[in-house]
């Protein structure tokens, strides 16, 4: 491996450090968190993968090409479920979701 497992562990925690921080920051906004999530799990694969790079074993990029399936079906529901609310309510604000009631 000619990066180094700790350069990649910094920098998969700086990436999930910058997510979770857009998904505190941005509260208010269902597409920003929903963005923020994503920068976390990309942060995960990026773990995943040079884990398995440095022990020389294929699970960690196993895990990650499912991973990516499940965040890409994950993508599509949310962007759905935001398309929707949008459409109900004509904001993406997530303080005006709070209610069960139409």
């Amino acid at each position: 491996m000619s990066v180094p497992l700790s350069h990649v562990l910094i920098v998969a925690s700086l990436m999930f450090a910058m997510g979770l921080g857009c998904v505190i920051a941005w509260r208010a906004n269902v597409i920003m968190m929903l963005i923020g999530i994503e920068i976390m799990l990309n942060a995960v694969m990026l773990t995943f993968v040079g884990g398995s790079a440095h022990w020389g074993i294929a699970d960690g990029q196993l895990f990650s090409l499912m991973l990516m399936a499940l965040t890409s079906a994950e993508v599509s529901l949310a962007l759905a479920m935001v398309v929707y609310l949008h459409r109900r309510k004509q904001t993406v604000n997530t303080d005006d979701f709070n209610s069960m009631k139409g």
